[in-house]
């Protein structure tokens, strides 16, 4: 971090460590919308993006907003978490290779065990390996598992269906690699935040539809499923939430600017899910996604795959990019690392 973003930092775990009460004074009376209350610390991010005068990310060119997130990621993060080993590599993509980076906390050192390979976040047009890091940290740790990130090419530059197709490639090449990284290649799940949530869920589709090597397990944290119709969490929580609706549409045209069709792309559409892996999709109460996500989850359930919904009422899209502010997005990564660790011991 350079020292303007240490001293945002600073003050955000400042804030952070304020007693509730002078939270509240900051952050204003409570919100509340259908039927649920926001999250305290939640409420204290709106308030201070709102104050921070940036433009929405809609406004902004792909530079601009990838920018924006790479300068406030690190500092969302939190502190990052010491692992054993936190090594760069490369792996196959669709059209070439792909920068990737691969977490060994201690306890998954020696014997091959499990590996999950992660998407990122970004509406398919922003983030990468770097603006997660830390939430990849805290999840190797919570999950004893390997955990490798996968840099995927982002629109509108590579436009769908590229994003899927490297999503694809990689976890094919994370399987044949299996000894190389240190995984065992029955224990291999796909993880995502977000647009990384679509990617996990399409690379279980596709890989269960093919015949090929599939996940083990999928963890869809406030995933997109839907691209065509909005569900009503789009229209309730179209604005105010940091994800907006009006900053999804901008992501969304951003992906299919090639032409890609809306309904083939939406994992919520896909004709028949029997046979993909078991999954735990994760939500936000206060999400535009929300809805969508929580429909795939019924979908799964009703063509019979083990499919686990967890909706963390309080919080607001991108909680898993803020493990250093609040105690909600920390526990929220350290639980789904236990859902994992639970999951692939099982196989």
């Amino acid at each position: 971090m350079n020292a303007s973003q240490r001293i945002q930092a600073a003050a955000v775990r400042a804030l952070a460590a304020l007693p509730a009460r002078a939270k509240r004074r900051l952050a204003g009376p409570p919100v509340n919308r259908d039927g649920l209350e926001l999250d305290l610390d939640a409420q204290l991010v709106i308030r201070f993006n709102e104050r921070s005068g940036r433009p929405p990310v809609e406004q902004r060119t792909p530079e601009q907003a990838r920018a924006d997130m790479r300068h406030s990621a690190p500092i969302a993060g939190g502190r990052p978490v010491e692992l054993a080993e936190v090594r760069d590599i490369d792996v196959k993509g669709a059209a070439g290779r792909l920068d990737a980076r691969l977490y060994v906390p201690a306890e998954a050192q020696g014997t091959p065990g499990p590996l999950v390979v992660f998407f990122h976040g970004g509406g398919w047009v922003i983030g990468d390996i770097d603006t997660h890091d830390a939430s990849c940290r805290l999840l190797a740790q919570a999950s004893g598992a390997r955990v490798l990130s996968v840099d995927y090419r982002l629109a509108p530059e590579h436009p769908y269906p590229a994003p899927v197709d490297d999503a694809l490639a990689a976890f094919r090449d994370a399987v044949a690699r299996a000894g190389e990284l240190g995984a065992d290649p029955d224990r291999i799940a796909v993880a995502g935040d977000s647009a990384g949530g679509h990617l996990s869920a399409l690379v279980a589709q596709r890989a269960a539809a093919d015949g090929g090597p599939a996940p083990a397990y999928q963890v869809l944290i406030y995933p997109v499923t839907e691209l065509v119709d909005d569900y009503p969490s789009k229209l309730i929580f179209a604005e105010g939430f940091l994800l907006t609706k009006a900053s999804m549409d901008w992501y969304e045209a951003h992906l299919l600017s090639g032409g890609g069709d809306a309904g083939e792309a939406s994992p919520l559409r896909t004709e028949r899910l029997d046979g993909v892996a078991p999954a735990f999709i994760v939500t936000a109460g206060f999400d535009p996604l929300r809805d969508e996500g929580e429909a795939y989850a019924a979908r799964l359930r009703d063509a019979g795959v083990p499919a686990v919904l967890r909706r963390h009422p309080g919080q607001i899209h991108g909680f898993f990019n803020m493990p250093g502010i609040g105690r909600g997005p920390r526990d929220a990564i350290i639980e789904i690392g236990g859902v994992l660790r639970t999951a692939l011991a099982a196989r």
